[in-house]
């Protein structure tokens, strides 16, 4: 089998899926070191969402507030509820529908976090001035 020659239109370091997802990784590998109460960068978005809630918030309704699909909030809630980070109640009008709202472990744990984020999103921009880092949030928020 021959192997593929490099295409002059086709660099796999230039490629934005591939920079993106090295950029990830090293974002991911810093909130790993730094992150308390072990937390994923998942469940500390859906807890920082539900806080800043005024309210309790349907799961449907927080899986999009957080950009993730349905299974994967299902088992993110899930974890946070067996850790007694977040409560659920049925829905007073629908009550098929659950509400979610955090507890006070819940919010506990996400003041002690707040600080650890924004030293690794610190760190993880650390490498760019202050116009760049600007630029690229401002970039990247435009793919969204």
């Amino acid at each position: 089998m021959t192997p593929l020659t490099e295409d002059a239109d086709y660099l796999l370091d230039e490629q934005v899926g591939f920079i993106l997802r090295k950029a990830y990784q090293r974002h991911m590998t810093i909130f790993s070191e730094h992150i308390v109460g072990g937390l994923t960068s998942m469940q500390f978005s859906t807890l920082y969402r539900l806080a800043t809630e005024p309210g309790p918030v349907s799961q449907n309704a927080l899986g999009r507030m957080v950009a993730m699909d349905a299974a994967t909030t299902k088992g993110v809630i899930s974890r946070l509820l067996a850790r007694g980070l977040i409560h659920s109640a049925p829905d007073q009008v629908d009550r098929r529908r659950y509400m979610l709202s955090t507890t006070e472990a819940g919010r506990a744990l996400l003041a002690e976090a707040l600080p650890q984020v924004k030293k690794i999103t610190e760190e993880t921009l650390a490498p760019l001035s202050a116009d760049e880092r600007e630029t690229l949030i401002g970039l990247l928020q435009k793919l969204c």
